[in-house]
């Protein structure tokens, strides 16, 4: 009767390694399929002026010194880098921008990780803290978690999500992110680009299931970085 039940037991166990092997199996293949930068985008890491990269953090400096600094989250299943042409513009208006690379390319692993970047760098004494798609909502959530430690909260491509007020929020979204749109249930600081998609915010192709844009990514994040620095001019006005 005791071999009997060491036996069952045996089975429970491996039963329960192999739901483990294979829900690990799972994870890492679905974590391993993600959208690429494509080549524009990583011809702006080539660059030598003004860009670092320490770690998991790309920064890129101003030409001119500045107070103000933005976290940039990238979308869920992005590679980081493929929002470098987006951020390369807004550095160019005179924020340091510091985009985070996130654990197998999602946000929701470490929401937390603007708080250690604004330990690390604290000769800015402005931060704003932005991102797309999930990155959006991860950095909505930090925000509502953390409302003293920054200016204001960017979203493209997402909405508020958690406690944060919309009049310290600049929402932007592509009109033909129907997704989005049904999802706003406020109407201050929100941008809408006619003809943009959920993708152009970042250089990292089509993405399934988002119609495709009628205006070219470069107008679209043209147009973000008009909509990003007027937001940031009014507030450091006030």
């Amino acid at each position: 009767m005791k071999q009997k039940k060491i036996s069952l037991l045996k089975k429970v166990l491996l039963g329960v390694i192999l739901l483990f092997v294979l829900l690990a199996g799972a994870f890492f293949w679905y974590v391993s399929d993600y959208y690429r930068a494509e080549d524009i985008a990583v011809s702006v890491l080539a660059q030598d002026d003004g860009i670092t990269v320490q770690d998991n953090l790309t920064i890129l400096s101003p030409s001119s010194p500045t107070d103000t600094a933005m976290i940039f989250y990238p979308g869920a299943k992005v590679e980081a880098i493929a929002y470098l042409p987006l951020l390369d513009q807004i550095r160019q208006i005179g924020v340091a921008c510091i985009l985070v690379d996130m654990p197998f390319h999602m946000a929701i692993f470490d929401v937390d990780a603007a708080q250690d970047v604004i330990a690390q760098f604290p000769e800015f004494e402005h931060w704003y803290i932005a991102g797309h798609s999930m990155g959006g909502a991860m950095a909505s959530q930090f925000a509502a978690d953390h409302p003293d430690e920054i200016d204001g909260l960017i979203l493209l491509g997402a909405y508020l999500y958690g406690d944060y007020p919309t009049a310290d929020t600049l929402t932007i979204y592509g009109s033909l992110n129907q997704s989005v749109e049904d999802k706003l249930d406020y109407t201050e600081n929100v941008v809408e680009i006619a003809g943009g998609n959920h993708a152009q915010f970042g250089n990292y192709g089509a993405q399934k299931g988002d119609p495709p844009a009628t205006i070219s990514a470069a107008e679209q994040q043209a147009q973000t970085v008009s909509a990003i620095q007027t937001f940031i001019a009014q507030r450091q006005a006030a």
